[in-house]
């Protein structure tokens, strides 16, 4: 037998009461700490080892708790959060069709273009470091595992989770870029 709990039940279970947000308003509350960062250890603690600190058994014998040890987390996490809601009401009134039609654009046409051709970007910038010319590889050159050339050099450019592929069958025969895409670009690596 396979059961689900529900998330507003488990809330009910444990701790006999949920809070009821009108519709959107705790997506939009999130967004806001997302960018505020409201919620983070340094501001409320590290929730996952005070939980594990805590001796007592009920929902008022936890708030008490947490509130005796972190006093003014609460208020605090509340002081960052709420300067960021009102930053994103003075956003949400410049939000138009045309506005939205833009950043539909801008994903799937400009993002989606330099997210997935990305390589020309670490080719140019490892050829920069290294004051030479590079060039994508040709088809036939793609085949033998080159994504493009340093140079006159010949070069792989693979994630940085290829170094721990323990049983990858294709071999490659020159030097390899790795990279790991982050949130604010892409961080690479090489030793040639």
């Amino acid at each position: 037998m396979r059961v689900k709990i529900s998330n507003k039940e488990i809330q009910e279970i444990l701790a006999g009461e949920s809070v009821l947000f009108p519709k959107y308003t705790t997506q939009i509350i999130n967004l806001a700490n997302q960018n505020a960062q409201g919620t983070r250890p340094r501001v409320v603690g590290q929730m996952s080892d005070l939980i594990q600190e805590f001796d007592g058994k009920t929902l008022n014998e936890w708030r008490e708790w947490y509130k005796d040890r972190m006093p003014d987390a609460i208020e605090n996490a509340t002081n960052k959060i709420y300067p960021m809601l009102e930053n994103l009401k003075e956003a949400i009134v410049k939000v138009d069709k045309e506005l939205v039609r833009k950043w539909v654009e801008d994903l799937t046409i400009i993002k989606t273009f330099t997210g997935l051709k990305f390589q020309e970007a670490v080719l140019s910038k490892v050829a920069e470091i290294k004051r030479v010319t590079h060039r994508l590889a040709n088809p036939a050159e793609e085949s033998k595992g080159i994504d493009g050339f340093i140079g006159d050099m010949a070069v792989s450019i693979k994630p940085i989770t290829y170094k721990i592929k323990s049983s990858l069958s294709e071999r490659i025969d020159v030097p390899i870029i790795y990279y790991d895409k982050k949130k604010n670009g892409i961080l690479i690596e090489f030793d040639f």
